[in-house]
C-alpha cells in the first residue's frame, strides 16, 4: 500500500499495508427549516443517538436519489425525518467531510439549504431520527451537535435578513 492510501489514525493493526481501502463518494441534501407561524423565529432540528445514548442534534438530511436535484432531497429529506412539508428558500451551504464505514474511506458531500415550513406536524415517525425538536434560532449554535453544521450559521443571519 503507497502512502496516503490508509486513512490517518488508522494502524496497520486494523488496515494491514496488504489490505486496499476502497474510496467513494456520496452526496447527500438536507438543510435548516424554519417556521415563523409564531411569536419566534424557530429551526426543526432532528437528534440521533450517538455510541454513548447521547442525543445529537443536527438538521435533516439523506442521499441524493437518482434523478433528483439536491433541492428536491432537502425537502424530501425534511419531510421524510421531521413530517414538515417545506420548500427551498435559499442555498446555506456545502459541507464535505471523510470518515471510514465499512472498510471503506467515504467522501461525503452534503448540500445544505434554507427552507420554510408550509406545513405538517413535527414527527419522529422516521426510523432514522429519534427524536425531533422546534428550537429557537438563537438556540441554534448551542443545539447542533457538529461544528460544520455550526459553521453554516453567519450565514444563515444573512439569508433571513434577505428573504423574510
Amino acid at each position: 500500500m503507497t502512502e496516503g492510501t490508509r486513512p490517518k489514525g488508522i494502524c496497520e493493526a486494523v488496515y494491514p499495508a496488504h489490505m486496499a481501502i476502497r474510496s467513494v463518494e456520496e452526496t447527500s441534501a438536507g438543510g435548516l427549516v424554519i417556521d415563523r407561524s409564531g411569536p419566534t423565529l424557530r429551526a426543526a432540528l432532528i437528534g440521533r443517538r450517538d455510541r454513548k445514548g447521547v442525543i445529537v442534534w443536527s438538521l435533516p438530511k439523506g442521499h441524493v436519489e437518482m434523478g433528483e436535484t439536491p433541492e428536491q432531497t432537502a425537502v424530501r429529506e425534511v419531510l421524510e425525518e421531521t413530517g414538515i412539508t417545506s420548500v427551498v428558500i435559499a442555498p446555506l451551504g456545502v459541507i464535505d467531510f471523510w470518515f471510514m464505514s465499512k472498510e471503506r474511506r467515504v467522501h461525503k458531500t452534503v448540500h445544505h439549504f434554507l427552507l420554510e415550513a408550509h406545513s405538517g406536524e413535527l414527527s419522529d415517525a422516521d426510523s432514522e431520527v429519534d427524536e425531533v425538536a422546534w428550537v429557537p434560532i438563537d438556540e441554534l449554535e448551542s443545539r447542533l451537535g457538529h461544528d460544520d453544521e455550526r459553521d453554516l450559521l453567519p450565514k444563515l443571519q444573512a439569508l433571513l435578513a434577505a428573504f423574510l
